[in-house]
């Protein structure tokens, strides 16, 4: 069937030819001219440049004559058994996108015209054959054919049989390694070519079912290299040298990849994976305009006569006649084709910082990340050592509402290049959870990629790349200045709090950075300021956790320490007190939670003898709490240091839980119904710490010396333990109990007889006794149940 269709084929183009061959006046079939080098030429829009444009790009537009001539002087090769195997390796295993035979086509072309572009460095004269260095993009629909034209280096035809005809095999490695040579270098930095394994051209196959390569070398003539993946050949091109220099691979898609004969498909992949290519890439598209046309004009009407018009009329008919001898126009769109330049952002990260305006930084992150505002700050720099790659990393002004509900996952933000070509943004190996907010690229010419290059390899360099960035991203946010840093701060606080738990190696680093809310004025502060404002004799960071300053301001735990002048800081995020808990200590200076056990203040000998002196006052009231009074419900009673106003507090552990972290876990909604640690922490007993410099303690010491069987002191010490509990930011278990223990208060405090019933409506007590008989009837039917279930065991 396949050769009926081509018999046919050639019998319609061989009609045609033989009308062409007749209606010409020298009998000489017409040359097709492939220079599409020329720009002043593909920005005309005329008839006869569109013509020539289409038949420039239709490489099948043979006459009879040059197509047989082709067919019997073709060198036919067949892929050796494990080379056919390799390529149907690499059509169907090795690429997981389609979309990727683009990027490798495109970086294809740039290595080409990176080689002449070096050859030309030393001879200028491998450049007079096609001066202009661009590649070309265009989708023919009609034949559902896509074209690659780039003005490159070409290929002989031995680099045909070479480079295209045997799998792996890298025509940029063995350029690089001639020109390489120490004799023939002279120094040239030449790690600036793409293509490493030799694979990339056979992802054509992923989406054409047959590839056809038009090429022309220097020193060489134009061959035309064909292939379906199973066999290629190579032949002389009949129409001898179209293209002056350069290669057009043309590629016949299969019915499945005809979306990538769109513009708008192929213009996102070039920018995708293009964008920063060295080299202008253009695409045949097209675009309206709105053009100015004339209209054409009514016949005249009739003129009036002279008599039937005033002087007024003559007036107003002459300014008529002028406002006439205007040309009429009217707008109208017209489809132009022509041209575009795709890539034409610039990988200003490959220039020096020094030559990069501020203007030019800004365009770029807007064009980077689509964001419509400035970055905060950005970094940009070199790094040299084990691993050489170029980076620029930006700080956006705001961060989007749900990142952290994303915490963790893959993120997009920074975008991986090998020498200005796209690979990847899905990966979390080259920044941090926490700085998963910084945008940016990373460019490296050594990066150890997969042969697809789609995808990292693990390797030990991964991790040097990541540390470098963390500290470049950290010395970044260093350096912003105070202004600016309270923007930073409010936007991503909660990240830097979290990097000091998650990255143990830069937890000195992130401490620097921390900013808290304190007892000393209402802005926030850092942990710098606040150890240069600590006392002569302070050895402890004091902090307290709540839920917002109001509540720490009031807490207990800080009435000793700020009615002594000193400084508390407050964490009132729920991120702080996790945050402080794992940092140990800041310039070494310990960090003390007032709200646990440990807290010591360093007061002068007179003060610890007098304290001494209350311990040993107070000890029956302690014994008789932890006793007698609140036995069940606390580890432990003692003399307070930090309470100064308040009766009593409860104190957590050394490795408890404070009152905050009690309410931050059990507000988890992403927790187990029973989780045996959290179990655990909640039902622990906390100490209860009372203050010997109260009334009420020495009003509860008098009776227990007195009567250790009161009552009333057995009442009053199991509120103020209940009050306390409250009073100390944790949640009280028998939260009915405690608002009987209320009313009973309320009753002695009003004169109210703790035996007065409440009075009830007539209403009421019809319901009441409506609810009688119904639990009555419902005991009776429960009794008649019982006796069945026993005669039916009998």
């Amino acid at each position: 069937m396949k050769y009926f269709l081509l018999l046919s084929i050639l019998l319609l183009a061989g009609v045609k030819q033989i009308v062409a061959d007749g209606a010409a006046d020298d009998g000489s079939p017409e040359t097709i001219d492939l220079d599409l080098g020329s720009f002043k030429e593909a920005s005309r829009t005329d008839a006869e440049t569109l013509k020539r444009e289409e038949e420039a790009i239709k490489l099948d537009g043979l006459n009879v004559a040059q197509l047989k001539e082709i067919r019997e002087k073709a060198e036919k090769f067949t892929f050796q058994t494990e080379v056919n195997r390799m390529m149907k390796l690499i059509i169907n295993s090795l690429y997981r996108n389609k979309e990727i035979f683009l990027r490798e086509l495109i970086s294809n072309a740039s290595d080409a015209i990176d080689k002449i572009r070096l050859l030309a460095l030393t001879n200028r004269k491998e450049l007079e054959s096609n001066p202009e260095l661009h590649i070309r993009i265009k989708a023919d629909k009609e034949n559902k054919v896509l074209h690659i034209l780039d003005s490159g280096i070409g290929m002989t035809h031995q680099d045909l049989i070479n480079n295209l005809g045997t799998i792996a095999k890298s025509g940029t490695a063995d350029f690089l390694a001639k020109m390489q040579d120490p004799s023939k270098s002279d120094g040239q930095d030449l790690n600036d070519m793409i293509g490493q394994f030799g694979v990339g051209f056979y992802s054509a196959f992923l989406v054409a079912d047959r590839v056809v390569v038009t090429t022309k070398h220097n020193d060489d003539k134009q061959y035309i290299w064909e292939s379906d993946a199973n066999s290629f050949s190579i032949t002389e091109d009949p129409r001898g040298d179209t293209l002056k220099r350069g290669s057009i691979i043309s590629l016949y898609l299969k019915d499945e990849a005809q979306d990538f004969l769109e513009e708008d498909t192929v213009r996102e992949l070039i920018r995708k994976y293009s964008q920063f290519i060295n080299f202008p890439i253009m695409m045949w598209s097209s675009k309206t305009v709105d053009e100015e046309v004339p209209v054409e004009e009514e016949a005249p009407k009739e003129e009036k006569t002279e008599d039937d018009v005033d002087e007024a009329d003559e007036d107003a008919k002459v300014e008529e006649d002028t406002e006439d001898d205007k040309p009429k126009t009217k707008k109208v769109s017209k489809t132009i084709w022509d041209w575009m330049l795709i890539n034409d952002s610039k990988p200003i990260w490959t220039r020096k910082p020094s030559e990069v305006t501020e203007e030019e930084y800004n365009a770029f992150y807007k064009s980077l990340t689509k964001d419509s505002s400035e970055p905060l700050t950005q970094t940009h720099f070199i790094a040299e050592g084990e691993v050489t790659f170029k980076s620029l990393l930006y700080i956006p002004k705001v961060q989007p509402s749900e990142s952290f509900n994303r915490y963790g996952t893959k993120s997009d933000n920074i975008k991986l290049y090998v020498r200005r070509v796209f690979i990847t943004d899905e990966f979390n190996d080259m920044m941090p959870n926490y700085l998963s907010f910084i945008r940016g690229v990373v460019d490296s010419d050594d990066l150890p990629l997969n042969v697809s290059r789609e995808n990292l390899q693990q390797h030990k360099l991964i991790k040097v790349i990541k540390k470098k960035l963390v500290r470049k991203v950290l010395d970044m946010i260093k350096k912003i200045d105070k202004a600016a840093y309270e923007k930073f701060w409010k936007e991503f606080s909660t990240n830097i709090k979290l990097g000091v738990m998650e990255d143990p190696s830069n937890r000195s680093r992130l401490a620097k950075l921390l900013r808290f809310q304190t007892s000393h004025d209402k802005s926030v502060t850092s942990l710098a300021e606040y150890v240069e404002r600590m006392k002569s004799k302070q050895e402890h960071i004091y902090y307290i956790a709540g839920a917002n300053r109001a509540e720490v301001e009031k807490s207990p735990f800080v009435e000793r320490l700020l009615s002594k002048g000193y400084e508390v800081l407050y964490l009132v995020e729920a991120v702080d007190e996790y945050c402080i808990s794992a940092l140990p200590e800041f310039d070494g200076k310990k960090f003390q939670n007032v709200a646990k056990e440990g807290f010591k203040l360093n007061e002068s000998e007179k003060s610890k003898e007098k304290f001494e002196t209350l311990k040993s006052t107070f000890e029956p009231l302690v014994k008789w709490l932890n006793d007698v009074a609140l036995k069940d419900q606390i580890s432990k009673a003692q003399i307070s240091e930090r309470l100064s106003n308040s009766p009593c507090a409860l104190v957590a552990g050394v490795f408890g839980w404070t009152g905050n972290m009690e309410r931050l876990a059990m507000s988890n909604a992403h927790q187990k119904a029973d989780d045996p640690q959290r179990s655990y922490y909640l039902n622990q007993k906390k100490t209860l710490e009372i203050n010997p410099r109260h009334p009420l303690m020495r009003e509860l010491l008098r009776r227990v010396e007195a009567d250790e069987a009161d009552e009333t002191a057995k009442d009053m010490a199991v509120m103020m333990f209940r009050t306390a509990t409250l009073r100390s930011g944790y949640m009280l278990q028998e939260t009915s109990t405690f608002a009987d223990s209320i009313e009973k208060m309320m009753r002695q405090t009003l004169g109210v007889a703790q035996d007065e019933q409440i009075e009830f409506d007539e209403e009421d007590d019809d319901d009441a006794d409506d609810v009688k008989s119904a639990s009555s009837e419902a005991s009776t039917n429960a009794e008649e149940d019982d006796e069945e279930q026993q005669h039916d065991e009998l």
